[in-house]
């Protein structure tokens, strides 16, 4: 008798049996990293959901919060440095992020 593994299915009961991978830039890399650790998602869930158009609520825990902190001394590092140089367009999309996850965390 030959046995099979059983499927790996996911907390929803689906077997996710398709793998997709895609190249980005090293920026690219970065702001999809930044944007998975404001969300609080895993990076798997954050990209199905943005790829399938689904709303991604951001609720409040410590690894959020932290994330924010952190994100936030980034910004104040890169707004000091800023001043002498013109380049504040990924600057200036990564704080309207911080502003909208802030403006739209749940309160628990």
């Amino acid at each position: 008798m030959v046995r099979m593994s059983a499927k790996n299915l996911d907390n929803k009961g689906r077997h996710r049996s398709k793998i997709v991978a895609f190249r980005v830039s090293p920026e690219e890399s970065e702001l999809i990293d930044t944007k998975v650790r404001l969300s609080g998602l895993t990076k798997q869930d954050y990209i199905i959901r943005r790829l399938t158009d689904k709303e991604i609520v951001v609720v409040g825990n410590p690894r959020v919060y932290k994330a924010l902190k952190d994100e936030l001394n980034e910004v104040l590092i890169k707004l000091q440095s800023a001043a002498d140089n013109n380049d504040n367009d990924e600057l200036l999309e990564t704080i309207q992020l911080i502003a909208a996850t802030l403006g739209g965390m749940k309160e628990e």
